[in-house]
């Protein structure tokens, strides 16, 4: 097949820390040096529905040549990124798994759940999560969460569920304050990313609490700036290398062998990192 060796990269993070999100920005590196080395050049679809002259992801795409698009950090309920998806031009996403398009993801349920199993081995049953915006990743871990616990026979405390924003501290302190005000509050807290954690770290430190002897705190993704801090953050680390890698190679390969590819989803797996932030609970 014809190919003009470009492939694009769909990614808007409304949380508007663009390229500077640890986690994605370490997948699409991985992505980049993977496609480079097949021979394929990386642009950005521009994603500024402000600027003049303006065109559809699908119309830049097609403008441009592009053999194919990777996705990621989006809204896919979008009517444009829909548009995309339904179109022919070989697609992949990243953590979001969508009816017959490739896909490569984070194993986010497991990762949850092997996160709580080690706190419930811990002693801890007053198990706090202050997760990040709803969508499927996070629907995932929140799933995984509540089976987690009732594997453990321990109720699905909805005080305990709290609702802020991806690497938001300032939503994540506010949130830790209020489960810190609750009657019967959470021997553990369970934060949706590191970043998040530093929210929370915050507050613990300024009411004067140690971390993992009066309270203890988790939390995702196990970004490298983290693993630099004491004490050392209980975190599930996920596998950003093989992510980016993986997606770059399912891509090509589709581009290249449009009439053999297999349309799949591929789940890479995350690994808990025991650091020093979670105490055992005696009860």
């Amino acid at each position: 097949m014809s190919t003009h060796n470009n492939i694009a990269v769909l990614f808007e993070d409304h949380s508007n820390n663009g390229l500077t999100h640890d986690y994605f920005a370490a997948i699409l590196d991985s992505f980049k040096r993977t496609a480079e080395k097949k021979g394929y050049n990386i642009s950005f679809l521009n994603c500024d529905r402000t600027r003049d002259n303006y065109l559809t992801y699908l119309e830049q795409v097609k403008e441009k040549n592009y053999d194919g698009v990777v996705i990621a950090c989006i809204d896919f309920n979008d009517k444009e990124v829909i548009e995309l998806i339904d179109s022919k031009i070989p697609i992949v996403t990243i953590d979001e798994e969508i009816e017959n398009v490739i896909s490569v993801k984070s194993d986010n349920t497991y990762g949850i759940k092997n996160l709580v199993d080690y706190l419930v081995e811990m002693g801890h049953r007053r198990i706090a999560y202050i997760h990040g915006d709803i969508n499927y990743v996070t629907n995932q871990r929140l799933e995984g969460y509540k089976e987690a616990l009732m594997s453990h026979n321990i109720e699905v405390n909805e005080e305990y569920i709290r609702p802020s924003e991806y690497r938001d501290m300032k939503k994540a302190a506010y949130q830790t304050e209020q489960l810190l005000r609750l009657k019967n509050p959470p021997s553990c807290i369970m934060y949706s990313d590191d970043y998040a954690a530093i929210g929370g770290i915050n507050v613990l430190k300024a009411r004067g609490l140690e971390i993992a002897e009066d309270i203890s705190i988790t939390g995702y993704d196990g970004i490298n700036i983290l693993a630099q801090y004491e004490p050392r953050l209980t975190t599930v680390c996920q596998n950003t290398k093989s992510i980016g890698r993986i997606a770059a190679e399912k891509l090509v390969e589709y581009i290249e062998n449009p009439d053999n590819v297999t349309i799949d989803t591929t789940i890479i797996d995350t690994i808990l990192e025991k650091g020093r932030t979670v105490g055992e609970e005696f009860f």
